[in-house]
């Protein structure tokens, strides 16, 4: 318990901040003000020519930013109320009201609604209730199945539960599956979105935004399109197949599987210590080879990856998935697997203890130490 390393006393931290306290009312007091509140908001108070001086800042204009509207006198400056945040109004209270069989009896449920930009963070109040309840294992596969239409806000699906599967036809913005906890997730166009008829599929079309699956543990993601920058960096348990991504993705991952079925951008992989990553066609110029290799994709890998491919076709109708599946004998060595050098070895070791029925924390424990 971090108490019982601390070597001091309480009523040292009790002294400190009695000073940080006296030092600003001193503060306060050479600006003429008794407290806090009558200090904010005081901006024509501010003397900002040594920032505006600095070279780093030459010639800024901070007057929008500085700029004291017209009020009445004694008009307050500072928040004098609270914020409605419109809680009691969001999307997901409508889910929890429809998903009550599922949350009470473990009942099946399936959902049908429409969404738009506004909604943000669906998912998430909704996989509370289920966490609340049920624990962090949550409920069986699918057992609450939603189908929204439309455009997601930010965070669609973060933190999302085992037992919870969010459908989204159209699209959606940043932080897809941010923090996702064993949900699963699938983005798929409308089928009246016109390119779906002039392009591949619908496959070099943007589906999501930037940071998807961050920090996700567990769960899927099933996204038939591309998307933004940093995807799936920082997962450490989750899989996820996608039809493109954009800068440093997989970047600080350390576990789960990525499928990649189109372009990366560059810094693929940064800092990438654990989990596999299978991408078509990669460019290795666009890897950052610190830390992984690259290999050819067989055997049980191959398998592995072909099983995810058809899943993604099931879920999503991608039409690149299907042309792989058509061609796969030969599709398969168009694919390189971005593995990890020291996951490899672990994995390895891991493998070799089973088979030899040795203790496999202490093998893992061996290859750590080199």
């Amino acid at each position: 318990e971090l108490r019982q390393r601390f070597t001091g006393k309480p009523e040292f931290v009790e002294n400190f901040f009695l000073f940080v306290a006296e030092e600003v009312r001193e503060y306060l007091a050479r600006l003429g003000f008794r407290t806090l509140e009558e200090a904010i908001g005081q901006v024509e108070l501010l003397d900002t020519a040594p920032a505006v001086a600095h070279w780093k800042a030459r010639g800024m204009d901070l007057s929008p930013v500085l700029h004291v509207p017209r009020q009445a006198a004694g008009a307050p400056r500072r928040g004098v109320r609270g914020q409605d945040h419109r809680l009691d109004r969001v999307l997901d209270r409508e889910l929890i009201a429809r998903a009550a069989p599922a949350l009470t009896d473990r009942a099946p449920v399936r959902v049908a609604l429409s969404i738009r930009n506004e909604h943000r963070s669906v998912g998430a109040m909704l996989g509370g209730e289920v966490v609340r309840r049920f624990g962090g294992a949550g409920l069986p596969d699918n057992t609450i199945d939603v189908t929204l239409v439309g455009t997601a806000g930010q965070s669609f699906g973060a933190f999302l539960p085992r037992g919870v599967t969010l459908r989204l036809i159209g699209d959606a913005n940043d932080y897809v599956g941010k923090g996702l906890s064993g949900g699963r997730l699938v983005l798929r166009p409308h089928p009246e979105a016109p390119f779906l008829a002039n392009s591949a599929g619908g496959g070099d079309q943007i589906i999501a935004g930037n940071t998807i699956a961050y920090g996700a543990t567990s769960g899927e993601l099933f996204l038939r399109g591309r998307v933004g920058e940093r995807f799936a960096v920082r997962n450490s348990g989750a899989t996820a197949v996608v039809e493109g991504v954009g800068d440093h993705g997989c970047e600080y991952m350390t576990g789960g599987t990525v499928v990649v079925l189109g372009p990366t951008g560059r810094n693929f992989a940064a800092g990438m210590s654990g989990g596999v990553a299978y991408v078509w066609r990669l460019n290795p110029r666009l890897v950052n080879r610190e830390l992984v290799e690259l290999e050819p994709v067989s055997g049980e890998a191959a398998a592995l990856l072909r099983d995810l491919i058809a899943r993604h076709a099931a879920e999503t109708g991608s039409t690149v998935a299907a042309d792989l599946l058509r061609r796969w004998p030969a599709a398969v060595g168009e694919f390189t697997a971005v593995v990890p050098r020291d996951y490899r070895r672990v994995m390895a070791a891991m493998r070799a203890a089973v088979a030899a029925g040795r203790n496999v924390d202490q093998a893992v424990m061996e290859v750590a130490r080199g």
